[in-house]
């Protein structure tokens, strides 16, 4: 059985929210149908016997859900585990994009639309200003994740980003930044601005946003000119999160990112048949951590929010580490940097042997004899 408190406040609430004629997308309710059902038995079982004392062991499928928070474990691992074998000899910089929340309306009835267009400003403004000779003068590798939440599960768009400090030169030499951070936080700030509001002005003219009813008025070319020009005298906050003299440290620090859903099962304090408190930080750094408390369906009603839209990539890759030419790229780089820093770790184990590596948790010893002979007897799977 799953012990994830996420799954028992759908467990409790998700009727009632259903029942309260709360719009859900078709998404939305195979994320929800996930998480009731991951490790329940309902999506099928793993079968495994031991051949020399005959101890059978059954274990629950998990749903594999990108929004299912006991699911994410496994994969955060091999993510990182290959993003190891792209390091470059360089420094790294976590940086944050944010958008003013008076655009929140329209990101989440535009979600496929606004939030490529995220992706492609970001990794534009960080790509363009590397290139010039001022600041780093080369191509960096960039990677971008997507987050939708604050800690409150409330609505919050912004995207991380780790970018090296380092780069390939027009000539394909490799140039890396003296500096603690390369990038003036105005000048990137500005750039940033520009370019998403220019792009999301051309997409109003062309006809391509919808309108909810939360931003109907906005239809109206007068009140969009208005509602354009007041996000121009909005104070746009990039910011450098962190900065990292070993790669390694901010790929583990990345990883903490990109396979993060909107709240874990680790911050739920208690759940009971009408309510859900879990914790968040300070609202401020050095402010003490927070107790909240919602109504279960109000939590649900969160929590599916921040569910993106079917096949859309969060997680992104630019500069260097574009996926056309990155093999290309991170061949010359190592060339040129006589050698690879960090190679796989994990490459070609199965998911019992990573088990056992990372959380010493070997399902090959029979729970009854001890021997380490457990092989798989069968498989079954339940109805999707």
């Amino acid at each position: 059985m799953s012990n994830s408190q996420i799954q028992r406040i759908w467990q409790l609430s998700y009727g009632e929210y259903t029942s309260s004629g709360s719009f859900q997308s078709d998404v939305q309710r195979k994320a929800s149908y996930a998480v009731l059902n991951c490790k329940s038995g309902r999506l099928g079982v793993n079968i495994s016997q031991c051949p020399d004392c005959g101890h059978i062991e059954v274990r629950n499928n998990s749903c594999r859900n990108r929004n299912c928070p006991s699911c994410q474990a496994v994969n955060k691992e091999i993510w990182v585990d290959k993003r190891r074998a792209e390091v470059i000899d360089a420094p790294y910089f976590h940086v944050v994009f944010t958008t003013p929340h008076e655009l929140n309306s329209l990101f989440y009835c535009n979600q496929q639309l606004l939030y490529g267009l995220l992706h492609k400003c970001c990794a534009e403004t960080l790509l363009e200003l590397s290139a010039d000779q001022k600041y780093l003068g080369a191509v960096p590798g960039i990677i971008q994740v997507l987050h939708t939440w604050d800690q409150e599960m409330l609505y919050h768009v912004h995207m991380h980003c780790i970018i090296s400090g380092g780069g390939l030169t027009q000539d394909r030499k490799i140039r890396k930044t003296k500096k603690s951070f390369f990038l003036p936080v105005k000048v990137l700030r500005n750039k940033f601005k520009g370019k998403f509001l220019a792009a999301l002005d051309a997409l109003y003219q062309s006809a391509s946003l919808e309108f909810s009813a939360s931003c109907e008025e906005l239809r109206g070319s007068y009140e969009w000119a208005a509602f354009r020009n007041s996000l121009y005298e909005k104070d746009w906050c990039p910011y450098i999160k962190e900065t990292f003299n070993r790669f390694g440290n901010a790929l583990e620090y990345l990883g903490r990112y990109t396979h993060k859903i909107a709240i874990s099962n680790s911050r739920i304090l208690d759940v009971d048949e009408q309510e859900t408190t879990f914790s968040a930080r300070g609202k401020r750094p050095g402010d003490p951590r927070r107790t909240i408390t919602l109504e279960n369906t109000e939590f649900i009603r969160r929590y599916l929010m921040h569910v993106l839209p079917p096949g859309f990539q969060k997680i992104r890759y630019y500069g260097f580490l574009n996926n056309r030419y990155k093999s290309r790229n991170l061949k010359l780089i190592f060339k040129i940097q006589g050698g690879q820093r960090f190679k796989e770790r994990y490459a070609g184990l199965s998911i019992g042997e990573l088990l056992a590596v990372v959380w010493k948790i070997d399902i090959r010893i029979c729970p009854e004899c001890g021997c380490h002979r457990m092989q798989q007897a069968g498989r079954t799977y339940g109805s999707s």
